[in-house]
């Protein structure tokens, strides 16, 4: 049933096998529960640690308040609800996203060799973390696309006369990287920068083609398909959580405004987006069957009660997504290509609806946007205590039992 590859055991090893030598502890106690916990623990504080370092790196330093923005930024990440609560369990999420941060730390500074094994490291933790060593490939790539683009454009104005039309911009940088392509000096510089995560890789091509696929274990409940709405749940869940960010009257009525403005693109986009809600929504077996987690009470409240809710969410989901697009703005238009296709590829093909599959491609959108202002991190903050001290209680005090068994059951994410 278990359907990871071996990293977080693999750390827990390096951990306990140690204590055992230096503090002649007995394997029962160095293998308790306790201390296999503690492992995730000891990467939690790496975790804040490396989300100061990301924001310290992403984030533009030219104002007198940003070290207290970024500060309160990282202990806001640092508790995010669904990483916060697996923190203290024998899960993967949190050496999971350590070391997926410090290889996108590493890309950063251009250590790129290092990167890519700490890329490999994620992988071990969860396999489709080499998409975002992917990413880190991508956000090299994406740089060096947007100083030829600011070139290219400087070239075009001097030139020619814009091009007009609705998809001008679209046609413009179609056109560009058709011809940024062709040039074999451009391929040869990027092979240069991005060839330790090309090798990943081929490694991980390697390990599909001897593995027979991607999953091991338990296939049959883990298996591919094309999920689009799953977009749609993580633009929802994105906005819950970074709701005094995304969400204002005057988002609100801007969003109002270009749809009236771009109505009849709004209306293709809503159409495609019923189309894909209608036929390529899907329920996992998990999913109707385990009522110890939250996504068992969303789905059976929400989407299974009435039919009709799945087509009626599909504005709030559009709106949703233009405000986290919107909220990216800042970053250029390659950066962002590259962040929604490794989205995409991420979370599409996962049939299971589980929150904790977002908590990665969240924290890498919520270091990436502009630092917010004090009073809304303030309140993000508060929210988020909130909804962990709700957590908490609900898992060690409302405690059931299913009928077929005698385990004590808990409610968690």
């Amino acid at each position: 049933m278990i359907t990871t590859l071996p990293g977080l055991y693999l750390v827990s090893v390096g951990v306990v096998k140690p204590a055992i030598w230096i503090f002649g502890w007995s394997e029962h106690v160095v293998c308790s529960i306790g201390m296999l916990r503690f492992v995730n623990l000891l990467f939690s504080v790496g975790n804040f640690y490396l989300l100061y370092l990301l924001f310290r790196k992403v984030q533009p330093r030219n104002k007198a308040a940003s070290s207290i923005q970024r500060v309160l930024s990282t202990l806001t990440l640092a508790v995010f609800p669904t990483l916060y609560f697996f923190n203290f369990l024998y899960y993967t999420e949190a050496g999971s996203m350590f070391f997926t941060l410090f290889a996108y730390l590493m890309c950063l500074y251009g250590n790129h060799k290092t990167s890519a094994f700490l890329g490999f490291c994620g992988f071990m933790f969860r396999q489709t973390n080499i998409i975002w060593a992917v990413f880190c490939a991508g956000n090299v790539i994406a740089q060096k696309l947007t100083e030829a683009w600011k070139t290219e454009l400087q070239k075009k104005e001097d030139r020619l006369p814009p091009i007009k039309g609705p998809f001008a911009t679209f046609r413009k940088i179609l056109q560009f990287l058709l011809a940024y392509s062709m040039s074999f000096k451009n391929l040869s510089v990027l092979f240069r920068l991005t060839w330790p995560y090309i090798l990943l890789g081929f490694l991980f091509c390697a390990f599909v083609v001897v593995n027979g696929g991607i999953v091991i274990g338990d296939r049959s409940s883990h298996e591919a398909c094309l999920h689009f709405p799953q977009l749609f749940y993580f633009f929802s869940f994105t906005l819950f959580f970074s709701f005094p960010h995304l969400l204002s009257p005057g988002k609100i009525k801007t969003f109002l405004s270009l749809v009236w403005k771009r109505r009849i693109l709004f209306f293709v986009v809503t159409l495609v987006s019923v189309f894909l809600v209608w036929k390529f929504t899907y329920a996992h077996k998990y999913l109707l069957a385990d009522n110890r987690h939250y996504t068992f009470y969303v789905w059976k409240r929400v989407f299974q009660r009435y039919e009709i809710v799945k087509y009626l969410l599909v504005p709030a989901y559009i709106f949703a997504g233009w405000s986290i697009a919107d909220s990216l703005k800042s970053k250029s238009v390659f950066w962002n290509l590259m962040f929604f296709i490794c989205l995409f590829i991420v979370i599409v093909p996962q049939k299971l609806l589980e929150f904790r599959y977002f908590i990665l491609p969240y924290v890498i959108y919520r270091l990436n946007i502009p630092l917010p202002p004090t009073s809304r991190l303030v309140c993000e903050l508060s929210c988020y205590a909130i909804v962990n001290f709700i957590t908490f209680y609900l898992f060690l005090n409302k405690t059931f039992q299913w009928p077929n068994s005698q385990d004590i059951q808990r409610f968690m994410w």
